[in-house]
């Protein structure tokens, strides 16, 4: 665990326990506010294949050769769970402003986020496969260049889709928003209101 200094934002320091579990809670009743933007690297974290967030929190996702998590502080008294098991990792705040979190990860899969969670790719994922789903009134803004791409929305959740796939499949309520204005994909399904349309490029699979 490492702290380091990068911009000028009345925050205080974020404590994170050694192991597989890191809360972040309670601290800072005491500090002065500080003029600088804290944020804690956790080292322990590996092996990450799904992430869970839940709560008043945004995370941006990109691809690296190791995996990392980075938690950024900007407020006092804050109550955030950080936890990694068996490859998920969930993270989880319900504090009034919002928890900010840079992922790294090799080999991401699923994606799943509640309330008023929000995802944002760093860069351009390109995963073999990768399934994002959104809950409540959760919001993803991805930009993708991979094998298999599905989104599932749920509730008044909303996506902006960036980028192409090989296949992909695009699951979605009537009060969902999904924007896939800038996303293509070989071999697409959408299905909404119980209806699935299917579209296939002729010029992808010619003579196969």
């Amino acid at each position: 665990m490492k702290t380091k200094i990068l911009s000028i934002v009345a925050v205080a320091a974020i404590a994170l326990g050694i192991g597989n579990t890191a809360m972040a809670a309670n601290y800072g009743s005491s500090a002065k506010k500080s003029k600088t933007e804290v944020s804690t690297v956790l080292n322990n974290v590996s092996k990450i294949n799904k992430i869970e967030i839940r709560g008043n929190v945004e995370i941006y996702v990109s691809d690296g050769e190791t995996d990392q998590v980075k938690v950024y502080n900007q407020y006092y008294a804050e109550t955030a769970l950080v936890q990694s098991q068996n490859g998920v990792l969930r993270i989880t705040s319900y504090a009034d402003q919002k928890l900010v979190v840079w992922i790294k990860a090799a080999d991401l899969r699923a994606i799943t986020a509640y309330d008023n969670a929000e995802i944002k790719s760093f860069g351009i994922l390109a995963p073999l496969e990768l399934t994002v789903t959104l809950n409540n009134n959760a919001y993803a803004n991805l930009s993708v260049s991979g094998y298999g791409v599905n989104v599932v929305l749920n509730d008044r959740a909303k996506a902006d889709l960036k980028g192409n796939a090989e296949v992909s499949s695009l699951k979605y309520s009537q009060s969902s928003t999904l924007n896939t204005t800038e996303f293509a994909a070989a071999r697409l399904s959408k299905s909404t209101g119980g209806i699935t349309t299917f579209t296939q490029k002729d010029d992808e699979f010619a003579g196969l």
